[in-house]
């Protein structure tokens, strides 16, 4: 066997596949009482730049590139023909599937190759060839993702978005720059995010809408443009919303879109005639926050 150094511990190919995870790969092991522990399985094409910084037993697949800014947690999966670039910083369990482009240069005009940043948290899947972008400095310099999102193919996040936790973006659903998606929202396949939207926690939106303005937390939209068909209730349930607090939802949802009252004075009334809970105190401030006004 190859003498190995103790700061690579790489261990030479062989034709022994159960020793490591990816056929044609370089692994990288630590002896532990005895036993071979794989801390990293790069295919021998995968481009690495050794100033990248990598967590232990991950996986790079064939033709990957990783790049000198990047940062991969622990138990992430990357694969064959992923791109990985940028001031990237990427949590724990994440996976990429084939073709994906990770921190790639914002699409804006505006930007100038400014040092910009992209933060993703933990145990995402990012299936084929999605792209993310980085932050430009017009937004704050970082496009940042939370953490057990899917994204499904052909997802596009662009600058400066700002992604919660457990949210689904399906097939070739795409977000303009400074889109701000809460926890828990579903957005359907073939649908468009204008800049500068938000959408609101626990929210569902139709395949193939066209979003143009806030969508409150809690509600149903679809249609191009976005209408509101009603209120998110399998969301709701599934979310572990107690049946009090979705009545008061409901009322909530009554108030705004069947009372015929500005924004202003929906609120008045929900302030006077809800009970307080966190729910109903997100979904009002939300509204307060709306500055490109509300579906409706």
């Amino acid at each position: 066997m190859q003498q190995l150094s103790p700061q690579a511990n790489v261990f030479p190919q062989n034709d022994d596949d159960n020793n490591r995870p990816m056929k044609g790969a370089l692994s990288i092991m630590k002896v532990i009482e005895n036993k071979v522990i794989p801390l990293r399985d790069i295919h021998e094409t995968a481009l690495v730049h050794p100033n990248a910084k990598l967590g232990k037993e991950v996986v790079i697949g064939p033709y990957a590139i990783i790049g000198e800014h990047v940062e991969l947690g622990d138990h992430c999966i990357v694969g064959p023909h992923v791109v990985i670039e940028g001031w990237t910083k990427i949590g724990v369990g994440n996976k990429f599937y084939h073709g994906a482009t990770i921190g790639c240069e914002p699409q804006d005009l505006k930007f100038h190759g400014e040092k910009s940043y992209l933060v993703i948290g933990d145990y995402n899947t990012f299936r084929e060839n999605v792209t993310i972008s980085r932050g430009t400095e017009g937004g704050g310099g970082e496009t940042r993702i939370g953490s057990n999102n899917l994204f499904m193919a052909y997802t596009h996040v662009a600058h400066d978005c700002q992604v919660g936790s457990h949210v689904v973006l399906a097939n070739a659903t795409a977000l303009a720059g400074h889109v701000i998606v809460e926890d828990r929202v579903v957005i359907g396949g073939l649908s468009g995010i204008h800049q500068f939207s938000k959408i609101g926690k626990m929210a569902m939106v139709g395949a193939c809408t066209k979003v143009v303005k806030d969508i409150p937390p809690f509600v149903i939209v679809d249609g191009n443009p976005a209408k509101v068909a009603g209120i998110n209730v399998v969301g709701l349930r599934r979310n572990g919303i107690s049946p009090e607090v979705r009545d008061e939802i409901k009322k909530a949802y009554r108030i705004l879109y069947r009372s015929n009252l500005i924004i202003n004075q929906a609120i008045e009334q929900m302030e006077q005639e809800l009970q307080g809970s966190a729910e109903i105190d997100h979904f009002i401030r939300f509204l307060r926050n709306a500055e490109r006004g509300i579906c409706r």
